[in-house]
Order: structure tokens, then sequence, then C-alpha cells
């Protein structure tokens, strides 16, 4: 009884504490207009403020004419290769693709056949976490959310590091090829503890095989029978190209970013990385899309209903259904306009595994929302913004139907992007040479010091 008091009385000094900050605490948009400041680092128009030079890649959604914002179809490109000329090559020659995109990446160019099964040979070979660390970091101590213990086990990888300060070139490729090759491990170590621990499940661990590149390795430590088809491993491959990158300004890129310029050691920047991908606003957003897909079809009685479909969708937007955010999750993005290539690559390959898992009328249903939420949009906020739907709006749904679990959904999305954070800090780290400080401007009310007795 007493402990309920304790905890009745500290919420209430809680309300009463943020009833106190919101007093005093806030800003108008009309002082944010006054004082030029560019929100979320974004001009006006809603495009990127120019904050450095990349040579990793390129996102395209729309065209600049006049100075006006004109959309166009999307395109992505990694050192100038066109995500979908990648995508298409590796599929003619029968290819597993991440391994070449995480060579590509950080070198600048495709690799030839030796340097292929190099970066294959040295991705199995760093696989394995150090001696006692599964039990010491992950087992012993669970975590619910495994981006949670992927963020806490990569800072910890600092304390197994002989030099984990040094900034050159040379010891940051050695961690870079290092932590591409953990993240799944730490995964799926974090997650196999959290079944145990959380849910009260059995917990197994399957050893690697030489022969697996990474997507296949995820799948064997997934599955209790170790058994997967090659398709469903060419597709969870295809989501890792997919999300393995997308440009310096993307937020957790940037993060990364910023802690390189400040001279900070790699498993704090990416360890910040994940963090910064966690959040709904990013990465997790598509664990959010599998979330309002299920309210969706718990309150909508029929799934075909165009007029139905779309009135919950406007409820949505409202702030009166699903989780009250006002976001229609999975659509729309900071760069896209027509159509973002990702999105487009992975419906497109979903509707095979679709017809073969029983998904078809899911995936119609996935469609529907992705044809009328544009429609929904501009009738609820007035805006004619031109939206489509992004990567994360199918990516959740195609980890669904490779029987990925909900809690894995956003820590693949680090698994395949770590590539990328690690390219751009290398980048950093050789061409930056300055610490990333922008601006704020201060808006002060002048207040004179009063004595405590006199307050």
């Amino acid at each position: 009884m007493q402990r309920l008091n304790n905890e009745s009385a500290t919420s209430t000094t809680i309300q009463e504490l943020c009833a106190e900050y919101r007093a005093h605490n806030f800003f108008t948009q009309q002082e944010y207009e006054q004082n030029l400041v560019k929100r979320g680092l974004r001009n006006p128009d809603g495009t990127g403020v120019m904050a450095g030079l990349t040579h990793v890649c390129n996102v395209h959604g729309y065209l600049i004419d006049d100075g006006d914002k004109v959309p166009d179809v999307g395109r992505l490109t990694y050192r100038g290769l066109d995500i979908e000329d990648i995508v298409k090559g590796c599929e003619a020659e029968g290819r597993f693709a991440f391994e070449e995109i995480v060579w590509l990446l950080i070198f600048g160019k495709l690799p030839d056949k030796r340097q292929f099964k190099r970066i294959c040979d040295l991705l199995y070979d760093n696989r394995e976490l150090p001696e006692y660390f599964v039990e010491d970091m992950i087992i012993k101590a669970p975590s619910k959310n495994v981006m949670n213990k992927l963020a806490r086990s990569v800072l910890a990888l600092y304390s197994y590091d002989d030099d984990p300060d040094d900034l050159s070139l040379e010891n940051n490729m050695r961690q870079s090829i290092s932590l591409i090759a953990r993240m799944p491990s730490i995964m799926l170590y974090a997650y196999q503890v959290k079944r145990r621990h959380f849910d009260r499940e059995s917990m197994f661990f399957h050893p690697y095989e030489p022969t697996h590149c990474t997507a296949q390795a995820i799948l064997n430590g997934l599955r209790p029978d170790r058994k997967f088809t090659e398709e469903e491993a060419r597709l969870l491959d295809l989501c890792m190209v997919l999300h393995a990158e997308h440009g310096g300004g993307n937020n957790s890129t940037f993060t990364t970013r910023v802690l390189t310029s400040a001279g900070t050691d790699i498993y704090s920047a990416i360890g910040a990385a994940i963090g910064s991908l966690k959040g709904f606003r990013h990465g997790g957003a598509n664990h959010q899309v599998h979330m309002m897909m299920a309210d969706i079809m718990e309150h909508v009685k029929d799934l075909a209903d165009e007029d139905e479909v779309s009135a919950y969708l406007e409820k949505i937007l409202k702030k009166e259904a699903a989780d009250h955010s006002g976001l229609i999750y999975g659509m729309g993005h900071a760069i896209y306009t027509l159509s973002d290539p990702r999105a487009v690559i992975l419906k497109s390959k979903a509707r095979n595994l679709a017809k073969q898992k029983g998904f078809e009328e899911k995936l119609a249903f996935y469609e529907l929302v992705e044809k009328l939420s544009p429609r929904a949009f501009r009738k609820v906020t007035g805006n004619n913004k031109v939206i489509s739907a992004n990567v994360d709006f199918y990516s959740g749904l195609i980890y669904e139907m490779l029987g990925i679990p909900e809690e894995l959904y956003t820590p693949m999305f680090a698994v395949s992007r770590i590539s990328g954070w690690c390219a751009h800090r290398i980048e950093e780290l050789t061409t930056g040479g300055r610490i990333m400080r922008p601006a704020y401007r201060a808006l002060e009310t002048r207040q004179e010091y009063v004595p405590l007795d006199r307050r």
C-alpha cells in the first residue's frame, strides 16, 4: 500500500513538473519563421539543408524548375550505380548481393571475383562474437527491445577492442568489417535471449555455415530446423540490399557523421546511429506500419470496400484512430514524391512469395491502402503534396511472409544499414575535417536575479 501511495505521489509530482515546464518553454511558428530557422534542417520547400558532400549514395525524388519543386520518379544510386540495375544484374547472375554492396559502398567500385570472395570470407571470419561476450553482455542482461540490445552490445564491443580509439583509416576499416559481420550475430543472440527471458520460449543457437551469405546465415539462425528455400533467402538478401544505404542526410547516417566529426570512436558513432534508427519517424516506421495495418484490419469490416477503408484512413489522419499520431505510416517521404524505387522493387518481388505463402489477399489490401492514402491525405489536410508508399510500407509485410518475427523488423534494417553507416564514417574521417556545429538562436527574456526568500 505504501508503495502504491509513493507511486501515486511521484506521478502527481511529475505531472506538476511537466506543467511547470510547459508554462515556460515553447516557441510559436511565427518565431521560427521570423528567425529564419530551418526546422529539422529543412528548407521551407521541404528540401534538406546542404550539410556536406558524399560519393557514397544519391537519392533523387524531385526536380527544381525555376525554384519550384517538381515531383519526379524516385531513383536511388549506390556509388553512381542505379539500384534497379544492381538488383537486375545480381538476379541475372543468380547471386546474393548484400556482400557485393558492402564492398561497393565502402570502396566505390563493384568487386571482381577475387574481391567478392575476400569480402564474403572476411564477413564469415568475423561473424562470431568475442569469447564470453554473449554470456556476459547479452544473456545476463536481456532486453525486451532488440534495438536497445543492439546499441548496448555495439557500445560494449569497445571494451573487447585492443585499439578502439585509433582513428586511422586502417583501424576503422578493420572495425567496420568486424561490426558489419557481427551485427547479425548480436541481433540473433539478443532475439533468442529475449524469447527465453520475456516470452518463456525455448532458446536455440545454431552454428554458422561457411558457405552461407549473410541472408542465409540470418535465416539459419532464426529457423528452429535451420531450413529455408533459396527464394526466401534471395528475397531477404534483396531487402538487405535496399536497406543498405540511403544518402548522408537520413537521420541515422547523419548521426554517424556528426559523432564521427567530433573524433569519437566507431562504437559510439554506430551505437548512436542505432538509437536514431529505432525511432518511429525513421527505421521504426516498418514496425509502426505493421501495427497500423493490423488496427485497420481489426476495425474495417470489408477490407475490399474502398469507401470504408478511405473513411478509416481519414480517421487516422484526424488522430481519431490507430495510435492517434495523425500519421499513415509507410506513406510519404522526405525526398521521394512520385515513387520510392525500393518500395516499387519490394512490391514486385513480393507477389510470387505471396502466392506461395497464402498472402495474396493481404498484399491486395496493402496495395489498396497505398492507392487510397494520397486521396485521404489531400482530403483531410487540404495539402496537395504528392506522396507515395516508401520502403517501410512493404518491408514489414515481406518480413512477415518470410517468418521474420515482428521484433526484428527494425533490427533487420540496422543489420543492413550498418554497411552505409560505416561507408559514411570512413568518408567523414578521411574528407570531413571539421566538427559539425550548427547554430541555435537564443530567444531569451531578460530576468533579474531575485534572492530565494523574495521569490
